[in-house]
């Protein structure tokens, strides 16, 4: 009970109401005596002073099914509800006790209160006039006073703003909604008025706050509904319009603009969540396929277009689609140069075709913009290694195959360099040294790229053979060399592999 009653005086926004009720001048009021309705209405008095608030609302329902002609019933259950925060139930047993007992000034300005909420400022004025000529209390007689000045000002604020609107001068229209809000709290109208002057200002997040509070407001508000589900398909979050379009058809099952939206935004969500799947298990291919069917899917929602291409470019990269990654990603950073995961995806591209500077660059770029990312760390790094390491001595190049070369592809390539440039081929001196170091070369590249674990230190940046990268040698600063005695005598068409003898020059 203790956290009822804390409740009740946390939720109790509404004191003049409950100090009204208990307000000693209507405690002897006859309302059509009934033992019955009298000793609901008693038992929901001790109920709500316990702060046990749906029990006391029980009783008074009761007390008004037993004799719905009583005011007092209607106007505690009225009380009840605003404590709760219904207001919106408690305007109709308000406008009762008003109807039953037109002299009732306590609830005929309680219910002008509610109505200046609503916006309804017309029938709000009424009422507090109502009060003025009804022989008020002092209080009463101040607070309509006060509440008339409030319509007032709401009254000629609210001309001004609608010819803002119409105006285009939106920014001004919305800090005076923002004045007539305070005041107007519960009026739906405003609230979309104002969403539609941030949707004008490019404020979506704002306007989709004010919607959704206009939802609430409204309980069948299926225009609301679909504006917001609008914006978030502008702003590219098809998962949060998704959501919002289908409590529209939850609403209005028939609804064509609803029903119309909610097909585009499942068929694009559906191809999309697809892609990703897709991406998840390595299907590059069929990814780029999809995402391609996105594009074609909507065309007028330049965001999705940007995304799609964005994926595309990624599932090139990790395909070793070098150049129509390059390409592609490089067609999305026109649009949006500081987009960290392209600039990923690209530099990668440029590592497969070689571009070692411009791989740097790029993360170097992204490093700029997102500096505790671990991914752009690491690949700056294996760029820089590469891009030193292409000064020096690269296996690819010596066999003239791709980074991404397969297995057969490198032995095929070693096999044709190695008949070519076989010493056994020259007779000039110099030539046959100088084929016997490119020899040489050859049969290091077939070795390094043949063992999966060295040709992954080679890709990382590092040379397996270079003494330099040998832990606990002694290179003394020199760097390795293979002596051509050491192959001869050695079939270059053979498929075992090699033991080689390292030599100091």
């Amino acid at each position: 009970m203790g956290s009822l009653r804390f409740n009740y005086k946390k939720r109790l926004s509404y004191i003049p109401f409950v100090l009204v009720l208990l307000d000693l001048q209507h405690e002897g009021v006859q309302c059509g005596k009934n033992a019955e309705v009298e000793n609901h209405l008693e038992l929901g008095k001790k109920l709500l002073a316990a702060g046990q608030l749906a029990d006391a609302l029980s009783h008074f329902h009761a007390a008004v099914d037993e004799d719905p002609k009583n005011y007092m019933a209607y106007y505690r259950r009225a009380t009840v509800y605003l404590a709760m925060g219904k207001s919106k139930s408690a305007l109709p047993d308000l406008s009762n006790v008003v109807e039953l007992k037109p002299d009732f000034t306590s609830a005929r300005l309680q219910r002008g209160n509610l109505l200046l909420k609503q916006g309804k400022l017309d029938e709000a004025e009424e009422d507090f006039k109502k009060v003025l000529k009804s022989s008020p209390s002092a209080k009463e007689e101040t607070d309509a006073k006060t509440q008339l000045i409030k319509c007032d000002e709401m009254q000629r604020l609210l001309v001004q703003t609608h010819r803002e609107f119409n105006n285009e001068d939106y920014k001004t229209a919305a800090a005076q909604l923002d004045t007539l809000l305070e005041t107007c709290v519960w009026d739906v109208a405003l609230r979309e008025l104002r969403a539609e002057c941030y949707i004008q200002l490019g404020e979506l997040g704002k306007a989709i706050s004010d919607l959704k509070a206009a939802t609430k407001l409204k309980n069948d508000n299926t225009a609301a509904f679909y504006k917001i589900s609008t914006i978030y398909y502008k702003l590219g979050d098809h998962e949060m319009s998704l959501n919002e379009i289908r409590e529209c058809l939850k609403l209005d099952p028939d609804h064509k603009q609803c029903f119309s939206h909610y097909k585009q935004v499942k068929k694009l969500n559906k191809q999309i969540m697809s892609a990703e799947e897709l991406i998840s298990e390595e299907k590059y291919t069929d990814a780029i396929s999809k995402y391609e069917s996105v594009m074609k899917t909507e065309l007028n929602v330049p965001y999705y277009t940007m995304q799609a291409k964005e994926r595309v470019c990624h599932c090139l990269s990790k395909n070793q689609q070098a150049l129509e990654a390059i390409e592609t990603c490089t067609e999305v950073l026109k649009s949006d140069p500081h987009n960290v995961n392209v600039l990923k995806d690209r530099a990668e591209a440029y590592l497969l075709d070689e571009q070692y500077h411009e791989a740097v660059r790029d993360y170097e770029t992204a490093q700029e913009h997102s500096e505790s990312d671990p991914q752009v760390k690491e690949g700056l790094e294996r760029a820089q290694r590469l891009l030193k390491q292409s000064q020096k001595r690269d296996y690819y190049k010596i066999l003239g195959v791709k980074r991404n070369a397969q297995k057969k592809e490198i032995i095929k390539a070693y096999r044709k360099q190695a008949q070519q440039w076989h010493p056994d081929n020259f007779q000039d001196e110099e030539e046959k040294k100088k084929a016997e170091q490119k020899f040489i070369d050859i049969a290091s590249a077939k070795e390094v790229l043949t063992d999966p674990e060295m040709r992954r230190k080679f890709d990382e940046g590092q040379d397996p053979l270079d003494p330099e990268n040998q832990q606990g040698g002694d290179n003394g600063g020199h760097h390795f060399h293979r002596g051509w005695n050491s192959w001869q005598g050695f079939n270059p068409f053979g498929s075992g592999s090699f033991n080689f003898k390292f030599q100091h020059n």
